[in-house]
């Protein structure tokens, strides 16, 4: 399939996980990516994986929670295409506390990375996407939908995406943008593997969040996020889309 032939996409999140299978996805479909994270390393690693398959690839460098730096990487795509189709915005980090112990600071830096740094990037794409009748791909979770142990700041933050999804959705439908989530469960990432547990914590809980067929790889994610961005997503906006094996079936 050849969905993307002559779309401009920025996917953020794009030096591991779900982010870079998705790049790798919407690249070997022929789009044109500009390629946003933290780590130069990784992100060098995927720049050099889609140039393999013979697509077209701009990086940069973004802390998602700064407006300067979200400001900057979309002009960059700007800058360097012309214009915006899509954005798969999938850049965001997990942590585990006990509710009792999470910190303040340690709840604003998962609430300023995962929620305000969705804001930050469908505020800053949205005149864009508007001028291209474009469409959004959001990073929620099954955290947003069900109780997550350990996860009081993760799961707010990834229900405000999704609610924040939705209303985007709503407001801009009549000007011709779609936006969308998914809700992932039990995928295989960096930012799950090397995720630490509070002390004391009782392990019998994380068989709620354990999927019916076995954790599987970011490319499952992928594969949804390429069909909601294309034509084959054109009657679908406003949704969550769950990837869970089953866990909350």
């Amino acid at each position: 399939m050849q969905r993307f032939v002559d779309k401009i996409v920025m996917v953020t999140g794009a030096g591991s996980g779900i982010g870079q299978a998705s790049a790798l996805r919407l690249a070997s479909e022929g789009a044109s990516l500009l390629c946003v994270d933290l780590n130069q390393s990784t992100l060098d690693e995927t720049v050099a994986a889609i140039e393999a398959k013979g697509s077209k690839v701009v990086s940069q460098l973004c802390d998602v929670s700064s407006e300067e730096e979200v400001n900057r990487s979309v002009q960059a795509c700007i800058d360097s295409f012309g214009k915006l189709d899509v954005l798969v915005h999938m850049a965001g980090i997990l942590r585990f506390d006990h509710c009792d112990e999470l910190s303040l600071d340690n709840w604003q830096k998962v609430i300023d990375v995962n929620l305000t740094g969705t804001f930050l990037l469908c505020k800053a794409v949205l005149p864009h996407l508007v001028k291209t009748g474009g469409n959004i791909v959001n990073a929620a979770s099954t955290a947003s939908l069900s109780g997550l142990p350990w996860g009081t700041a993760y799961s707010a933050s990834k229900g405000g995406v999704l609610a924040m999804t939705r209303t985007i959705a709503v407001e801009y439908a009549k000007r011709g943008v779609r936006a969308n989530c998914v809700c992932p469960g039990d995928v295989r990432t960096t930012m799950a593997e090397n995720v630490t547990f509070p002390e004391n914590a009782d392990f019998d809980l994380l068989t709620r969040v354990m999927s019916m067929t076995g954790a599987k790889g970011p490319e499952v994610v992928a594969g949804v996020i390429a069909m909601l961005a294309s034509e084959d997503g054109k009657h679908i906006t406003g949704e969550s889309v769950r990837m869970d094996g089953g866990m909350l079936s």
